[in-house]
């Protein structure tokens, strides 16, 4: 049966290209206005982002508003059939609203109030702040709901923590607390364990999240402002959808970072949407940096539950970011944005459309260079995108359907950083990491969702969580019940070992209840220096079939079997001939222990065998060779398979079937060869 999910706007059921587009930068040469008009045309663009950072511009001192210049915009772009996604100004504030109300200026931990500078130092706490952001968002969906331009609002820009220490905050932060300790102070005080270091807080006006030594509070911390930012945008966005309820809203997420819980943030909006800037050709292996930003884009898509997402930013060309950047090679800005549609976005756009003139980012990659034409290799590189967007309007709405998932957790990550890293120090790499054990199933051409641990288990044949340190509530429960009803879970070293306030579990390491499901105790863990490894070898006859010796680095745990059969044992240090990875059966499922971090060679031979197991093929049935991945996009009933090469030089790839190349119109043969950073995007029939 037929499955799509509906288009991103109805008013423009394509897949969108575009970027931001900052007019206002240009006021006083009109006749520039004109010419992106036509160059949006010739590039293939048909969405621009508008206003992101225009306060000043829209309201140039308090209370006086000057809309023209932005119906002009909106007029232009609807004439010339290209739609908006309008932007709500309140990444950056206008200088007259700092001056006169300081308030709205954050605060750092040492109580110094921040001047008016760059941007995103606003505090999301203040009353005042709020009360501009709904005005100036209210006139703006006031004016521009009905637009047959406005395709939907992108409300703010690269929400991020947000770390202001004012007293508007602080006071918000022992509210928050309260309500989550139920007004217990005791109990606020067990869990962050403050009778270390005498640090027991005897009245909640005395809590500020100032102190690193206490990691409870430094976690709750972070929620807190995850929880306030979800806040400050929902106060954003009232009065747009009081004015105009069936736009919709989104914000662009910076998922490769954690300074938020992006999966919380993820319930707010309508449609996700993400920034990305790979680094690209800064090693020599591309396909390292390829399957880095795939698993951010699997991420985006597992957020609203494989609903298409936006690629929000990407860059033509070339960032900048204050250090030596390269720029994209011929024929990698059209993989790379082809390989954002093969993970599920149905987006492609850029920052910027036209470089600005001045100030932090005048030489960041744009689509129209300081040069102003149509005559740069970015440009028809660009504009040969827009036509193969076109060609692909039909993979628009269908989404991927994976059979694994991979567990990589915000809060997880901020507890290993604030309460692991005083004992694993740098060796914690925790998104290092999750990447090494997703590269495999990437490498192998089979798709994988992203998840947290808040997840439902239940739809995938095979769960992957890498250093699970901390056990968020129900977590461990979702684990012992998707094995005992059949699912396979891989745990690694250094999981179970906290509760959500970084405590440490009782009764051995993995704590709640796992140390039954797994079938072992972890007594204790070394780390090593980068030059160090630690020989382990497969067992003989083990049942998963693993073969031949591998080198383990960084951190090695030393962990007992209680039940679990032994895989593979270590051959070197004090524990050699203790486990190094484990398979207990337990109810209906197998449950997977890796005591230490694995090499590539390693989890590839780990992994595949694994996949043989599971049942679990490649989407083109078939060797990819290396540099090479595939994906597919679906709606049920016709698969859109995406085979990109990440070499820069051409490779043969094998094939199961003659399959149609969308891009080309073309039939292939049983071989095809696809050239340096080429892509392919095969059309078939779904297979059950």
């Amino acid at each position: 049966m037929s499955k799509r999910f509906p288009p991103l706007s109805h008013k423009c059921p394509r897949i969108l290209h575009g970027g931001d587009y900052n007019p206002d930068q240009w006021r006083h040469t009109p006749e520039i206005w004109d010419e992106d008009m036509r160059l949006m045309k010739l590039a293939g663009c048909n969405a621009m982002s508008v206003g992101i950072f225009a306060w000043s511009a829209l309201e140039p001192s308090e209370g006086r508003f000057e809309f023209d210049w932005l119906d002009q915009i909106m007029d232009k772009l609807a004439d010339n059939g290209i739609y908006v996604v309008l932007g709500t100004p309140s990444g950056s504030k206008p200088a007259w609203m700092s001056h006169a109300y300081p308030e709205v200026c954050r605060v750092n931990p040492d109580g110094t109030r921040q001047p008016h500078r760059v941007r995103h130092n606003h505090c999301r706490t203040s009353p005042v702040y709020r009360e501009k952001c709904q005005m100036i968002n209210r006139k703006l969906a006031e004016r521009y709901g009905d637009h047959p331009a406005l395709l939907l609002w992108h409300v703010s820009n690269e929400y991020n923590g947000g770390d202001c220490h004012c007293e508007h905050c602080y006071q918000a932060f022992r509210e928050w607390l309260k309500k989550r300790y139920n007004y217990d102070l005791e109990k606020l005080n067990y869990a962050y364990w403050s009778s270390f270091w005498s640090h027991t807080f005897p009245d909640w006006d005395y809590i500020e999240p100032i102190d690193s030594t206490m990691h409870g509070l430094m976690l709750d911390w972070a929620r807190f402002k995850t929880e306030q930012t979800i806040d400050f945008f929902n106060a954003e966005i009232a009065p747009l959808k009081e004015v105009a309820p069936d736009i919709p809203v989104t914000t662009n997420f910076m998922t490769a970072c954690s300074t938020l819980d992006y999966w919380a943030f993820a319930k707010a909006v309508d449609i996700v949407s993400w920034d990305s800037y790979p680094a690209w050709h800064e090693t020599d292996d591309d396909s390292a940096e390829a399957a880095r930003t795939a698993l951010v884009h699997d991420m985006n898509r597992s957020m609203k539950g494989g609903k298409p997402f936006m690629l929000m930013e990407s860059v033509p060309s070339i960032p900048t970011r204050d250090c030596i950047k390269k720029r994209k090679k011929p024929g990698m800005h059209y993989l790379s944005s082809l390989q954002a549609i093969a993970h599920g976005s149905d987006t492609v756009q850029y920052f910027q459309w036209r470089k600005s003139r001045g100030c932090k980012e005048k030489f960041h990659g744009a689509v129209v260079d300081h040069a102003g034409t149509e005559h740069t290799r970015v440009f028809r590189e660009v504009s040969e995108l827009g036509q193969a967007l076109a060609e692909l309007d039909e993979v628009a709405g269908t989404t991927v359907s994976p059979e694994v998932a991979l567990i990589q957790d915000y809060q997880n990550d901020w507890g290993l950083d604030f309460g692991a890293r005083v004992f694993l120090g740098e060796n914690v790499k925790y998104r290092e990491e999750c990447l090494a054990h997703y590269r495999p199933f990437w490498e192998a051409g089979v798709p994988v969702d992203i998840i947290d641990q808040t997840c439902a288990l239940d739809q995938y044949q095979l769960v992957i969580a890498p250093m699970s340190y901390m056990l968020r509530p129900g977590f461990a429960e979702r684990i012992r019940n998707y094995v005992y009803q059949g699912g396979t879970v891989v745990l690694t070293y250094w999981s179970g070992v906290v509760d959500e306030t970084d405590l440490c579990l009782l009764g051995g390491t993995p704590g709640g209840g796992l140390r039954e499901v797994f079938g072992v105790w972890e007594e204790e863990s070394q780390n090593y220096f980068p030059e160090e490894s630690v020989l382990i070898g497969a067992k003989d006859n083990n049942s998963l079939g693993m073969e031949g010796t591998y080198n383990a680095v960084d951190i090695c745990s030393v962990i007992h079997a209680e039940g679990a059969e032994v895989l593979a044992e270590y051959e070197e240090d004090y524990f050699a001939g203790s486990p190094a990875l484990t398979k207990n059966d337990y109810g209906s499922g197998k449950a997977y222990y890796m005591a230490c971090r694995n090499q590539a060679d390693f989890l590839r031979e780990f992994y595949n065998r694994l996949m043989v197991d599971r049942s679990i093929q490649s989407v083109l049935k078939a060797e990819l060779p290396e540099g090479v991945t595939a994906q597919k996009r679906t709606d049920g009933d016709t698969a859109y398979i995406f085979v990109m090469n990440f070499n820069e030089t051409e490779k043969n790839i094998e094939l199961d079937a003659a399959y149609t190349d969308i891009l080309t119109g073309k039939t292939t043969a049983s071989t095809a060869t696809l050239g340096g950073y080429g892509v392919m995007v095969l059309k078939d029939r779904a297979q059950s």
